[in-house]
Order: C-alpha cells, then structure tokens, then sequence
C-alpha cells in the first residue's frame, strides 16, 4: 500500500509551517460583521468591537440564570465572535484603582531609584515603565488595597467566562510613557513567546488548545485617548489557526497597520480578549499623558500537573550520571535529551521577570536549555550545579 501521500496530507494537517500562511484567509476572517443583535447584553459595536456597559451587567448577573447568560455571550464574543470585549464602568467606584495607582507608582519610584524594573517583550527597552509580579507586589505592600480592587465582580466574571473557576490571576504593570513607541504586533502566551522553529515543533491542536489556557486583559489605571496609545487589535483575527507563525512575517504585520482598530478607554474601564488576537500597544504621541494600565493574565487552573516534583534537585542528580553515560558512549546524545526532557523543566515560565529577564528573545533558558547546554559544553558537575542553583533562585520571588 502506498502511503507517502496520506502521510504527507496527515503531516500537514498536523504541523502548521510558515509555507503555509496565507494572507487571504486571514483577511476574509478580519472582515467580519459584529452584529449587535447577536449580543444582547451588549450597549453597542464599536468598529466591530463589544461594548458592555457594566453598571448593566451587575444589573444582569442579579439572576443565576442571568448570570450564566452573560457567562455564555462573553465566551462566544472571545471564540468565536470578535476576540474582544470592552468593559465600560469595570469598575463603579473608581476609589481602588487610584489606590493602587498610587501603590504601583511607589514602586515604580523605588524602581527608578535602585535601577530595576523595565523591559517588555515586545517593544524597545526604556520605552516603558514596567512592574513585574505587580500582584504579588500589590498583595504584600498594600493588602487591602489588593482586597479593594481585586474584589471586582466583572474581573471574576470574565475571568470564568473563559478559564470556567480555579483559574489563577497574575499582572503587570505598564507605563507607556510620551514618545514611547507601539509594540510589534503579535500574539500572546504561550506560543507567541517562542521563535517560529519553536512553535512549528507543536501540533495544531497545541495552536487550537493554548488561547483557551490563558485571557488577556487591561485595566486602565487613566484616561486613554486615542492619541496616548491604547491597545491596537484586530478583530476576528483569533480565528486563523495559523496565526503564532504568520505574525511574525512582515506581510501579516503590514496588514495588521493597515486594518487594525483602536478604541480610547475611561478610567477604570477595562478590555478583555482571546490571547490569539493580533494586538500590539500603540504609540503614546500625546504631550503629558504616562499612560498606565494594570495587564492581567489570567491562567486554567487546569495547566498543572497532577504530581508536584523537585525538578532541580532531579536536575542535579541527572546531571553527572548523564556526563559519564555520554563520556563512555553508554548513551547517545539522542537518548540523552530524552532523558533531560522527562527530568528537567522544559518550559520557562513562571519565573520572576525582574531578574530573570529575557535577554536575546522572548523568554530567558529554561531548565531543559540550561541542563541541554551544560552537557554540550561537557561542563564540570560543579559548574553545572552552580548554573542550576543561580537559576533557581533567579526564579523565586
């Protein structure tokens, strides 16, 4: 029986490459109608954008059937509908999110002072100020703070309109300060923090599976109007299955210039979408605005495994038993990066970004990479265990 053919159809339905993204498909997508009728809940469409106005919302959630409802539309506005949602009046009492403005620009201070904080994936370096963690931080400077303004009903309700309960929040602060430059367009969490020879290794299901893991959102911490930068989105564009690796192409990013669209926000309002959307923070151009938005990742409580286990100290006892197998030929490089896979974390998040920035990509080595390295090298044990033990504590809290 032949099979090359099937085998060929089956490879390519299972592993997206760059040859195949085609910019037609995406702009068909990228057209589409949002239909107000469609969204009941909805206040109005806004350059093919959901607009909510909470105060009604809190009005239709009184209701558990209500409150499922909702559940329901907003989930389908961030599959299969435009990707996005705005949420006017995210916040009713505007009292939380200045006291934690006025925590975040503490830090911020304390930042600048000792020469720490910073960078952003996706922009220039010192276009921003940046505070990592800002959850955690928040949490331990300013405890009712944190209750004040993470006892948000329409946070916790987007939050499970996605991820379903359990799910796990963290944040950054970012200060687009004037004159700084938009970001590349991109896609975030996961795969859109990895090269595109990274991405290709996973499956499509992979590029189907990990925007259901994560929601992206900002909250905004002052008024944004257009010309101090608020996020740039292309609607519908979460729907291109291939899209990890076609916006790292410049003819993808050149149409996402021409078609993306740009809403201002009020203070306290807040914007919610699918982590696949084509999105990219703009350029500050006004005069005086440093333009804060607190930008929440939400995670699945489902993206763990089931058995915790002491990965590094596996790693540094792995490590010599490898380095001799590999010295006397008892294990062949192949079988080795096998076993450093079953052993060492492959994947280099969570960490803490303050110090272990991603220097030279999207995300710092991950322990696998470290581990991968140090055998290549032939690196003593000690040199190795040094290298593990540094990195370990870089990623603490």
């Amino acid at each position: 029986m032949k099979t090359d053919n099937i085998s060929q159809q089956r490879s390519g339905r299972v592993f997206l490459t760059p040859e195949r993204v085609w910019l037609d498909d995406l702009a068909a997508l990228a057209h589409s109608e949002t239909r107000l009728e469609d969204y009941p809940f909805a206040a109005e469409v806004v350059t093919r954008v959901l607009i909510y106005d909470c105060n009604a919302i809190r009005r239709a959630i009184a209701t558990p059937a209500g409150r499922v409802d909702v559940l329901a539309e907003w989930a389908e506005a961030l599959m299969t509908g435009p990707g996005i949602i705005v949420l006017r009046h995210a916040f009713a009492d505007l009292a939380p999110v200045d006291a934690a403005t006025a925590v975040f620009q503490t830090i911020i201070g304390e930042q600048h002072a000792s020469n720490t904080g910073g960078g952003d994936h996706f922009a220039k370096p010192g276009a921003n100020d940046r505070i990592w963690n800002a959850l955690e931080k928040l949490c331990l400077c300013a405890p009712e703070v944190f209750a004040g303004y993470y006892g948000n009903e329409i946070l916790a309700l987007v939050s499970e309109a996605w991820l379903g309960p359990a799910y796990q929040v963290t944040s950054q602060v970012n200060v687009v300060n004037p004159g700084g430059e938009a970001q590349s367009a991109h896609r975030d969490y996961h795969l859109g923090f990895m090269t595109p020879a990274q991405m290709a290794r996973y499956p499509a299901h992979v590029h189907r599976l990990s925007p259901v893991l994560t929601l992206q959102g900002a909250v905004a911490h002052c008024d944004m109007p257009v010309d101090t930068g608020p996020t740039l989105y292309l609607p519908y564009s979460q729907a291109y299955e291939p899209g990890y690796l076609a916006i790292t192409t410049p003819e993808f990013r050149d149409f996402f210039q021409e078609h993306h669209v740009q809403l201002p926000l009020a203070k306290g309002d807040a914007a919610f979408f699918n982590p696949a959307l084509f999105h990219a923070a703009g350029t500050n151009r006004s005069a005086d605005v440093r333009r804060m938005a607190n930008l929440l990742q939400v995670s699945s409580g489902f993206g763990r495994a089931m058995e915790s286990m002491d990965r590094t100290r596996m790693s540094a006892v792995l490590y010599p038993a490898l380095r001799a197998m590999l010295a006397d030929g008892r294990i062949s490089r192949a079988e080795a990066a096998d076993a450093v896979a079953a052993c060492a974390e492959g994947y280099p998040f969570p960490t803490n970004l303050d110090r272990d920035p991603p220097i030279g990509g999207l995300a710092p080595p991950s322990q696998q990479a470290l581990m991968l390295k140090a055998l290549q090298e032939e690196q003593p044990v000690a040199a190795f265990l040094a290298a593990l033990e540094a990195q370990q504590e870089r990623r603490l809290t």
